[in-house]
């Protein structure tokens, strides 16, 4: 619901929701809008921004249709900027996740599913596994702290969102050369710390 208006569609796409409402009750029944979720601990929060309302539901499909292709567009734009090649990782370029092994500083994919479709792919996927309860061999909990390869970005995922380590011969070159560079930006970082320790 927002507010009176029960969702009836929405489309998710990129970091960004539409949505489309009715409220039979109302003169001016039909709604579109964007939708953030929040996710708390307790709950998920929802906020609407955009929102437009009105008696014309041609109209307002036409804007819901609108909205979506915007979106798709950014999201296009988005593939366009990525500098490496897009294919996923499957199952077959991994070894199976063994949870008797540990997956620290490793290159791990994580699985296809976890993203949404315009995400299924390598950029995200690869990730450099640097610590967390579930990355360790016989783990006592789930979570995995890693690097996103691509972007260098800090992440965590639980062990079973893990589809295993990925075999050398499957680890594309460019992320090889990505994975050198945070090593040594990691050995760095621990040399600094020894000094401060000092």
């Amino acid at each position: 619901m927002a507010e009176n208006y029960e969702i009836k569609n929405s489309f998710r796409i990129g970091q960004s929701e539409v949505v489309f409402g009715v409220d039979e009750h109302s003169e001016n029944p039909f709604f579109c809008g964007f939708c953030e979720k929040e996710n708390l601990i307790v709950m998920v929060r929802e906020r609407y921004t955009k929102c437009m309302v009105g008696n014309d539901y041609i109209g307002m499909l036409e804007l819901f249709a609108d909205r979506v292709k915007q979106l798709t567009e950014k999201v296009r734009a988005e593939w366009a900027k990525i500098t490496v090649p897009r294919e996923p990782i499957t199952p077959d370029m991994c070894y199976p996740n063994d949870y008797d092994k540990s997956i620290v500083d490793k290159v791990v994919a994580i699985k296809k599913t976890v993203f949404r479709p315009e995400y299924q792919s390598a950029d995200r996927q690869l990730v450099y596994v640097t610590g967390g309860n579930g990355a360790k061999g016989n783990p006592h909990g789930r979570a995995c702290f890693c690097k996103n390869l691509y972007t260098g970005e800090e992440l965590r995922y639980e062990r079973y969102e893990v589809e295993g380590v990925v075999k050398p011969e499957c680890t594309p070159e460019w992320a090889k050369e990505r994975l050198a560079e945070i090593q040594k930006q990691i050995q760095a970082e621990k040399q600094a710390q020894r000094r401060e320790e000092r």
